[in-house]
């Protein structure tokens, strides 16, 4: 086989797959978060980050998130936007010290990893390759299984990548007593265990088929990427109720457009260059927590005002050490 003969063909966008992927997984999102949800609070009359002196937003400004709007969520992307790279590598890298794979498949993950962090996008071929990777590894295994090793890989690999920015801004619309909600193409246990452990409402991610709780090696319908991740948010929002004008998305990558498009706040985080071209051309706010640098545009959430940018520094320092 030629070198990088396993990476798979760019695949054409497959509209009906894509709404499948979508409502299955905004299904999945809706029972494990109506299985896990914790006691209802009130909301603060503004979020404490909101009034902060020193933020971005513009005295005129509407506050936002606003506090009480029940019919309001906020949904966030996961990879490079909520966390340093991807779920799904450091995902294969637990699985591979607990022996589910052999060094060549940890090559690949590791390969595909370091690619991803020094490119700073999603690259659909790339994504699609870990995935179809990732499946047939647990195909065979108990969910239950991989959800109790999937609470032991995040301590290990994932707890100190979350971007402290980024967290602020989503517990900004918690405390305005809205629902947050990660989006992603990691498989949605995983996202779901990540979501919980951030203290979200829940999270829509892949969904892999099972059958009497043993995975198939099988997808229902395909990755929650691109279209499939605007899918999911429009199946939510009508499940849900939610006035998706008043609703907030947050992403890094140009791909996450067509969900960033459904929402009447759209923010471009950490965002690649594609990404940061269009929220320029069409005035989205944007936030970049890799360097520190301050809004694009005022009108930021408020979390992402003082602490959050102190936030931002403390991630770039604890990166700048893992690389000594």
């Amino acid at each position: 086989m030629a070198a990088l003969g396993w990476l798979p063909p760019r695949r054409r966008s497959a509209t009906a797959r894509s709404v499948l992927a979508g409502e299955a997984s905004a299904e999945a999102a809706r029972k494990s978060a109506l299985a896990e949800a914790p006691p209802l609070t009130e909301p603060e009359t503004e979020p404490a980050a909101l009034a902060e002196e020193g933020s971005d937003r513009a005295p005129e400004e509407p506050v936002f998130p606003v506090a009480g709007d029940d019919l309001a969520a906020a949904f966030f992307d996961l990879d490079n936007t909520v966390m340093q790279g991807a779920a799904i590598f450091h995902f294969g890298r637990g699985l591979y010290k607990r022996e589910f794979f052999r060094r060549r498949e940890l090559a690949r993950f590791a390969w595909q990893q370091a690619w991803f962090r020094l490119a700073g996008v999603e690259d659909p071929e790339h994504m699609q390759d870990a995935r179809d990777s990732a499946l047939s590894i647990v195909k065979g295994h108990k969910v239950s299984e991989l959800m109790s090793i999937g609470e032991e890989i995040y301590d290990e690999y994932m707890a100190e990548r979350i971007w402290p920015g980024t967290r602020a801004l989503a517990q900004a619309h918690l405390d305005a007593g809205q629902k947050v909600w990660l989006v992603t193409a990691a498989p949605v246990e995983t996202a779901t265990i990540i979501a919980r452990r951030l203290g979200l409402t829940g999270a829509l991610g892949t969904v892999a088929e099972s059958v009497d709780g043993i995975y198939t090696g099988r997808l229902v319908g395909e990755p929650l990427h691109g279209p499939a991740k605007a899918e999911a948010v429009r199946a939510l929002a009508a499940a849900e109720g939610l006035d998706l004008e008043r609703c907030a998305a947050y992403s890094d990558s140009h791909n996450d457009i067509p969900m960033l498009s459904l929402v009447g706040h759209p923010y471009a985080i950490n965002p690649d260059t594609k990404l940061r071209k269009h929220a320029r051309t069409n005035d989205w706010r944007l936030r970049d927590y890799r360097t520190g640098r301050k809004a694009v545009k005022v009108g930021v959430p408020a979390a992402a005002g003082v602490g959050a940018i102190a936030g931002g520094a403390a991630a770039a320092i604890a990166l700048h050490r893992r690389r000594k």
